[in-house]
Formats: C-alpha cells, sequence, structure tokens
C-alpha cells in the first residue's frame, strides 16, 4: 500500500492541498482562491468561514481526483499565513468577527501607545518582534474591544482565539482541539520565546485573558486527528508558512538562509538554537521545535512582493496574468531609471514604518507599462538586498549563496537580476513549493516516514543564476534605491 502525506497550504490569497509520496515527491496539487475583504483603506479582513470551507474544499478534491483511499494517508501537515487573528465562541464554534489579516494596519494607533508606553524593549527581549500592527496581540485587543469589551466571554473562556492553523485544527477535529506550535505562536507578540510560554506581561498589558490562548507543542507533534470515512488521520506538522518554507528548504544548518517570494517577501537565516537578538531591523523568531529542542532564526519581512504584481493586473490593470512581467521586463532590461517603492501596507524590515507608503520615482515621457512591471520586479530584488546586508551584520557571516522558492520565482529575469543586485548565486530548486513541502516533511517526521538526514537527498536545483552585473552598476541602483525608499517614509505623518 502507498503511503502519502498531505499538506494544507493556507495562504493571504488561496487555499491549497498539496500531496506527496514517501519519497518526497510533489505529486498533485489543487488550489482555490477566496475572497479579500478591504473595509477601509489599509483593512484587510478575511471571512474564517471561507478560509475553512476553501482549504476543506481543497483537501477533499485533491484526495478524490487522485484516486486515493484514506487509509494511504500517513498524516496531515498544515502551513498557513501567519499573524492573521481569528476569535470565536467556543459554544457555537462561529467567529464573532472576521479575521484580521496580517496585512492590516488598523492598530497602528494601539502600536504607537504601546511604544510610548516604553514597552519596546520587553517586546524585543521576550518575544524576538518590534512593536508593529503586523503582528497578532494588538489584532486580538481590537477584536476583544469590539466583541467583548468587558472581557467576561473571554475571561470564562467562552472565546478561543488562534492563529489561522489554529482554526483549521479546530475545524478538522471538529472543536476537539485548541493547539498551535511555537513558530505561529512566536509571530504573536505575545509568547515568550526563550520560556516558551505565553507572556504575561503582554497579555495584561493588551488586556488579553489567558483563558482564550491555544496551547502551544513543537512543530512536530501530534496535534489532532481529521475522522474521515470511519478513518483517523493525524495531523503530525504544523509550522508557520515562512518557516516552513526554510523547514522545506533544508535549512537546517546554522547560517543557511531562504527567501520566499509569496504575496509577502521573507528571508529567514537559521541560527541555531541560541536566540540572536538584531541589531539591525530584523526579527528574531522560532525557526522550528523538533525532539525537544527549538531552533531560532532571524527574519526579514517585505509586507508586498507578489501583491505588486497583483497590483499591476488588478489595481492598473497592465497585465491580465503575473508571467507577462518577464517577457515585459526583458524589452526594457537596461532601462534603470525607474524605481516602484511598493510601500501599500508600510515598509517592514529593516525600516518598520507604518507610516510610509508606495511611490514610482523616475518616470519620464518616454515610460510606458513595460518599465512600470519592470521596476516592480525590481523592487522584490531590491528589499531582499536590504534584508540581506542586515542580516549579514547581525550573524556576522558572509552568505555565499541564497535558496528561493515562492510562485514568483519562476520569474526568470528576476531571479537573475536578485542575483546581480545581491552579488551571490540565486539557487532555484526543482521544487518551488517549499512552504507545502517543508510542512509535509514535518508531518512526515511525526508519521515515521522520515529522518531529518534522510530530507536533503530529497533536494534538487533546478537552476543557478550567477550575478553578471558589474559591481559599480550593483552599487550605483542600489544607492539610487536607498534615495527612492527615504522618500517614502512617514508619508502620513508629513
Amino acid at each position: 500500500m502507498s503511503r502519502y502525506i498531505i499538506a494544507l497550504d493556507q495562504g493571504t490569497t488561496s487555499s491549497r492541498a498539496v500531496l506527496f509520496d514517501e519519497n518526497g515527491e510533489l505529486l498533485a496539487v489543487e488550489q482555490q482562491e477566496f475572497t479579500q475583504l478591504f473595509p477601509k483603506p489599509g483593512w484587510v479582513e478575511h471571512d474564517p468561514e471561507e478560509i475553512w470551507s476553501s482549504q476543506e474544499t481543497v483537501l477533499l478534491d485533491l484526495i478524490k481526483n487522485n484516486g486515493i483511499s484514506v487509509n494511504e494517508i500517513v498524516a496531515l501537515g498544515i502551513t498557513n499565513q501567519r499573524e492573521t487573528t481569528i476569535v470565536w465562541d467556543r459554544r457555537t464554534g462561529k467567529p464573532v468577527h472576521n479575521a484580521i489579516v496580517w496585512q492590516d494596519r488598523r492598530t497602528s494607533g494601539i502600536c504607537d501607545h504601546l511604544k510610548k508606553a516604553g514597552y519596546e524593549k520587553h517586546v524585543r527581549e521576550a518575544t524576538g518582534l518590534v512593536i508593529d500592527a503586523y503582528f497578532s496581540g494588538t489584532k486580538v485587543k481590537w477584536i476583544l474591544d469590539q466583541a467583548d469589551p468587558s472581557r467576561e466571554k473571554a475571561k470564562k473562556g467562552d472565546l478561543a482565539f488562534g492563529t489561522v492553523d489554529t482554526w483549521l485544527v479546530y475545524k478538522l477535529t471538529r472543536g476537539q482541539k485548541h493547539v498551535t506550535d511555537v513558530t505561529n505562536a512566536s509571530r504573536t507578540m505575545l509568547f515568550d520565546i526563550t520560556k516558551l510560554e505565553w507572556d504575561r506581561e503582554m497579555l495584561e498589558v493588551l488586556d488579553i485573558p489567558a483563558e482564550m490562548l491555544p496551547d502551544v507543542s513543537p512543530s512536530v507533534s501530534h496535534f489532532g486527528d481529521w475522522q474521515i470515512d470511519g478513518v483517523s488521520i493525524p495531523v503530525y506538522g504544523i509550522a508557520g508558512d515562512q518557516q516552513a518554507a526554510l523547514f522545506g528548504q533544508t535549512c537546517f544548518e546554522e547560517g543557511t538562509a531562504k527567501n520566499t517570494y509569496g504575496t509577502g517577501c521573507f528571508m529567514l537565516m537559521n541560527t541555531g538554537e541560541t536566540m540572536q537578538l538584531s541589531d539591525n531591523g530584523l526579527l528574531t523568531t522560532i525557526a522550528y521545535g523538533l525532539d525537544n529542542k527549538v531552533h531560532y532564526a532571524l527574519e526579514g519581512s517585505i509586507f508586498v512582493a507578489g501583491a505588486a504584481v497583483q497590483w499591476l493586473r488588478d489595481g492598473l490593470k497592465i497585465i491580465s496574468e503575473a508571467s507577462e512581467t518577464e517577457g515585459m521586463a526583458e524589452e526594457v532590461r537596461d532601462s534603470n531609471d525607474v524605481f516602484v517603492v511598493p510601500a501599500f501596507a508600510g515598509l517592514g524590515a529593516p525600516y518598520w514604518d507604518m507610516y510610509a507608503r508606495g511611490a514610482v520615482f523616475g518616470l519620464t515621457r518616454d515610460t510606458d507599462q513595460r518599465h512600470i512591471a519592470k521596476a516592480t520586479l525590481d523592487s522584490l530584488a531590491y528589499q531582499t538586498k536590504d534584508i540581506l546586508e542586515a542580516m549579514q551584520k547581525d550573524a556576522g557571516v558572509q552568505l555565499l549563496s541564497l535558496k528561493v522558492d515562492g510562485g514568483a520565482v519562476a520569474n526568470n529575469y528576476l531571479m537573475q537580476f536578485q542575483a546581480d543586485i545581491l552579488g551571490v548565486p540565486v539557487l532555484r530548486p526543482e521544487i518551488i513549493e517549499s512552504t507545502a513541502q517543508g510542512a509535509a516533511y514535518l508531518a512526515g517526521i511525526g508519521a515515521g516516514v522520515w529522518k531529518v538526514d534522510d530530507l536533503k537527498k530529497v533536494q534538487k536545483i533546478d537552476r543557478k543564476f550567477e550575478p553578471v552585473l558589474p559591481e559599480t552598476d550593483r552599487k550605483k541602483l542600489y544607492k539610487k534605491w536607498g534615495t527612492a525608499i527615504q522618500r517614502t517614509l512617514k508619508w502620513l505623518e508629513n
């Protein structure tokens, strides 16, 4: 009998189910987009019930369309959009508010209050994060202020908080499990990543009752069981999407790094079992929990990456498919005077400016759609260099190559420009679904299918992009990018 592992990859714009065999080969994918809600400028929401229904649909479709028996599925792994926050009523199982998405900026004022009250040092040292509307903690407070201002329901344990992984396990187990893993907990701004427990001081200052928090386990754990056709299928692995991609890229050694190009763009570097705080605007986060050990990572978060290409399609309507940007950029490859700073939701690492906004610089009369498309792709590479520069300073190591994954890495122009602007080779794997792959790896380890040492044998490189841009040109372009960034900072305050 065959043995299969299914990764549930619940992302910001779509839910996916990905089928892997016991050799680590990706066999099939089912995907379904769901509704993006923008009730006010800077606000981004999802319907939690639609998140679940879309995820359940692709899971069932994957099994049906590939003719596999549920008895052949040895484990489920879950990876998810991080920081997105859901609060629901335990008695009814119904959300009390739409999910507040990681991109949402409505709690910027709460963050300003925390900074003025002097909590930045505690947040950094306990949670590894910075105070920003990006993280879950202030989102939980905001939802409670609307749905349970007196906190009576939450204090009685009638309300439950969870990130998307928690919500999916709750639904898969029909309300039996309220759990999360260390990687997702580390993104809430409520979790002490040294003590590996919820941080009482942050719960108190944000007025969040501990009774509504999930239990926290290592990334490889038995999180619960999904019952289907009389068969119990265990959930053995959970990790937030970026940590899952780090694991999927087999970045197990200290100093190894990957960059994921998704809706946002996220670079993580494994720093081993030592928590290392950043002096250069990066986050310290938990990479994964395995065998009663926790590995840490430095992370740089770019809020808008693939979403900028979506803006070209849906906002400016200058493309109909993301793939068109490669040819457009190639046509004007030597035209380097236009810069797009896609700070649509502020700027993440290393700037952490909630009040920056997007801009286009260097427009002239002969600028057309191709230049805008090229500059948008270039912005992903420039932002990645911003993070790599900070990461190398913090870690004290020089990165020799960068592993990449995510949908945008199929764009050969972007990957070549990324290598050029970094000055190091960029390695694209055969399976670019590293996020789902990481979730499958974690679940497979839990199910006894693999050991960690087995996983490197599965990894195969599709293409290595070598830098060809002269160093003088690289420095000149990067300096112009820095000028563009400076002119977008504190835009709203000004």
